[in-house]
């Protein structure tokens, strides 16, 4: 009998492909795949993109030591960003682990092994990033950015249409960048209709991540024009002051992003905009964050979250000057998430009363959640679903909103 498996994926949905994938070929390979509760090999995947998701990882690693301890694990195995960056260093402050295994290949296999509810699923198309924002560490961990082949890509897709699948998820660091490593220069506004045309079966697929650089006119009239993609626009602005957006190595200005976002109102009715933003960025003065502040209130995103910056050594803004003290970097968060709170609520009140298409995603105590288009998996907004008859995962039905929250919908289904 061969050891059992147990796996704790941590950090975004991107190292969730990789943890289903590296599954996959050990179930392949007749390795029983078990809660991590009942394993006798630990895997985990780490997260190390800032001091809080390195925090989690260690704790985690720290919690598998203490089983195998206790001897209920025989073995534990770390991989991905964490040991991608401080393996040295982790070999010697944690001897208890059995390995440590840098960042995965990108690649599919014959099978995965689902991490996720049975009727979604993330769909991998790029590796690594093009951006290098000043900021950020992942091109340091990921190597140089990678794009999946077509042929590779759209196997994948089939083989999620067999599955009963109600939604796909297609993800990457930035999948506007998808293609400009490949000879066919193949990008993304021409790979989508080719996984639309497979995806008979799937109702739903969502783009996460478009970089605001790189959104073309024919890829927002393909995500207009598709009936499958849903008019949701995953776009990190991470700030709006010109002068912050050249020091984080954006690549556009505060005029850019005001033009862009212009364009995709524009362009698709009716879309909800999601964003990230940066706050306590080195050097980020008062009337800077008011800036932002204002621009958060003016434009009213769908959907936006807010972080404060990390400082993360190995990237270009660790040794800026006019760090933000941690106690402003909070406060200035606050004042965002609570100007979001109201922008939110506002738009939301204006579903009162509508009817609105909803994937069920679980019951809970007698009633469903659920997800409006316009809300991705675990990050977003849920609905509060009322129905008088028996709903499953997966199942989409017309819920007509009777109450709004903050962030979150309540209706019954009609």
């Amino acid at each position: 009998m061969k050891a059992k498996i147990g796996i704790l994926s941590l950090g975004c949905p991107r190292n969730l492909v990789d943890s289903e994938n590296l599954l996959g070929r050990l179930n392949l390979k007749g390795y029983p795949v078990v809660d991590i509760n009942t394993a006798d090999v630990a895997l985990i995947n780490t997260c190390a993109f800032i001091d809080e998701a390195k925090k989690e990882s260690v704790e985690a690693i720290l919690d598998l030591i203490e089983l195998k301890k206790e001897g209920k694990l025989k073995k534990i195995l770390v991989y991905g960003c964490l040991p991608g960056r401080y393996k040295d260093s982790l070999r010697k402050e944690l001897p208890e682990v059995d390995a440590f295994i840098g960042k995965l290949s990108l690649n599919h296999n014959l099978k995965r092994f689902p991490l996720t509810p049975r009727h979604y699923a993330y769909l991998k198309i790029c590796e690594g990033c093009v951006n290098n924002c000043s900021f950020c560490i992942i091109p340091k961990i990921k190597g140089k950015f990678l794009s999946l082949g077509v042929s590779s890509i759209l196997e994948e897709v089939k083989r999620f249409n067999c599955q009963g699948l109600s939604e796909l998820n297609i993800i990457g660091q930035d999948i506007t960048g998808y293609g400009l490593d490949l000879k066919s220069k193949e990008g993304l506004a021409e790979l989508l209709p080719r996984i639309a045309r497979l995806a008979k079966e799937i109702n739903w697929i969502r783009l996460l991540y478009l970089n605001p650089g790189r959104l073309s006119d024919k890829l927002l009239a393909v995500i207009r024009d598709e009936p499958k993609i849903c008019k949701y626009i995953d776009l990190p602005i991470q700030h709006i002051n010109s002068r912050i957006l050249k020091l984080m190595n954006r690549g556009i200005s505060g005029q850019g992003i005001i033009r862009v976002i212009e364009k995709i109102r524009k362009t698709i009715p009716g879309v909800a905009l999601r964003t990230s933003v940066i706050v306590g960025f080195p050097g980020e003065t008062g009337k800077e964050f008011k800036e932002l502040l204002n621009f958060i209130k003016d434009v009213k995103f769908e959907r936006l979250g807010a972080f404060t910056y990390s400082r993360e050594e190995g990237t270009r803004a660790y040794n800026f000057k006019g760090q933000v003290p941690d106690r402003l970097k909070s406060e200035r968060l606050a004042a965002v998430m609570s100007v979001q709170q109201e922008v939110s609520r506002q738009i939301n009140s204006k579903f009162l009363g509508k009817s609105l298409m909803v994937l069920v995603d679980e019951e809970e105590d007698g009633s469903y959640l659920g997800r409006t288009q316009y809300d991705a998996p675990e990050v977003d907004g849920l609905v509060y679903i009322r129905s008088k008859h028996k709903l499953h995962p997966g199942d989409f039905v017309r819920v007509r909103i009777s109450d709004t929250l903050e962030y979150d919908l309540v209706g019954e289904v009609e």
